[in-house]
């Protein structure tokens, strides 16, 4: 996931070239925070998708000019960017991430991209959650030390080799996934926060109505807000016991856990969804589907149905793919029903819902605009 050394020194040399070209002052200098004349734009570069939409909310109406550098249906975690997309970083006015440690390609592409300014975390505010790889580790580790307790001995040497086994382990877990699950934006209560930190720096670009950002952030809020109320009555009248979910990968983390639904499991258990699972961990996953009377096995836009297709012909769960396939790591073209965040997460609500044999309610009003 990570760029290449070779990579990273390829772009850079032919994006030098480019930046060399450009018009503007450097990134990071207050001469390239403001515009200089009328009608000329604050250039603002988002990483995903989500963010690229947060963002593009926050601004409507002001002369902010939002490149986008994930396109819709694509993953962040396998994602390269281009020499395009260094020129675009290196000319920006402010730079915006999901965060969480979801970009791991995005400060050696800053690096190379020659951008000096401010790189925005949304997800600065979020409580991190949902390590799963590492709580299995605590378990492995408790179920040792009870082992031990029972009677089996060890020398010292030992169980210092082994704790620090363990140490290294979990370091290297939270290496891999950063503190938690990085798919923040999947809860409504995450997207306020997100986009409430993308406003603040927003708002300290010089020249920039910061005003206007407020309201819009406001109004956007409210919207957050009508989305929020309405997913958790729609999963409320389905009773918990039905509550179950299973996705291609682990992503819907925070949604789950925002409405109390049942995460079973997922065909990749990981947070990367360019990971392959092992024959065991299809067949543990075939299982628990078989034991919680799981009906739905959800694919994602950016992924192919193939293995659910196959772990569907062995359980006799339905699989949710094409149109009904989850927006959850890239939204969809823009004008589609999955084009906007809001849009995207009331698709994936009603697609949840349908899953249980329910129906969801109609959209309010101010969404359905979305």
């Amino acid at each position: 996931m990570n760029l290449r050394a070779p990579a990273l020194i390829a772009l850079a040399g032919l994006s030098t070239l480019a930046l060399a070209a450009c018009s503007g002052p450097a990134a990071g200098t207050d001469a390239s925070a403001a515009p200089t004349a009328d009608g000329e734009a604050f250039t603002v570069v988002a990483t995903t998708t989500q963010v690229a939409d947060f963002t593009r909310e926050l601004t409507d109406g002001l002369n902010v000019e939002v490149t986008q550098l994930l396109q819709p249906g694509m993953s962040a975690h396998s994602f390269e960017p281009t020499p395009a997309d260094l020129v675009a970083l290196g000319s920006a006015d402010l730079v915006v991430s999901s965060g969480a440690g979801l970009e791991e390609w995005l400060d050696a592409a800053v690096s190379s991209s020659g951008y000096a300014g401010e790189v925005v975390d949304a997800s600065a505010n979020v409580t991190l959650s949902g390590s799963h790889e590492h709580d299995h580790g605590e378990e492995a580790h408790a179920e040792e030390g009870h082992d031990h307790a029972e009677g089996e001995e060890h020398s010292h040497e030992e169980e210092t080799h082994a704790e620090e086994a363990h140490a290294e382990e979990a370091h290297a877990d939270e290496e891999a996934h950063g503190e938690g699950n990085p798919h923040t934006w999947t809860s409504p209560a995450n997207a306020k926060l997100m986009a409430a930190e993308i406003a603040a720096h927003l708002e300290e670009l010089p020249g920039i109505d910061a005003a206007a950002v407020q309201a819009n952030a406001d109004a956007y809020d409210g919207e957050l807000t009508e989305l929020d109320t309405w997913i958790a009555a729609n999963v409320e009248a389905v009773p918990e016991a039905e509550r179950v979910v299973v996705t291609n990968h682990d992503a819907l983390h925070y949604y789950l856990e925002q409405y109390g639904i049942t995460f079973v499991g997922s065909i990749m258990p990981s947070f990367d969804d360019s990971a392959e699972p092992s024959a065991a961990e299809i067949d543990a996953l075939i299982a628990e589907i078989k034991e919680h009377n799981v009906k739905a096995i959800f694919t994602e836009t950016q992924l192919s149905p193939q293995n659910a297709e196959t772990i569907a012909a062995q359980t006799g769960a339905k699989v949710f793919s094409g149109d009904q396939a989850l927006a959850t790591d890239a939204l969809g073209e823009p004008g589609t029903p999955t084009g906007t965040y809001v849009g995207a997460t009331v698709h994936n609500t009603q697609m949840i819902i349908e899953s249980w044999g329910a129906t969801a309610t109609d959209v309010p009003e101010v969404l359905a605009q979305q």
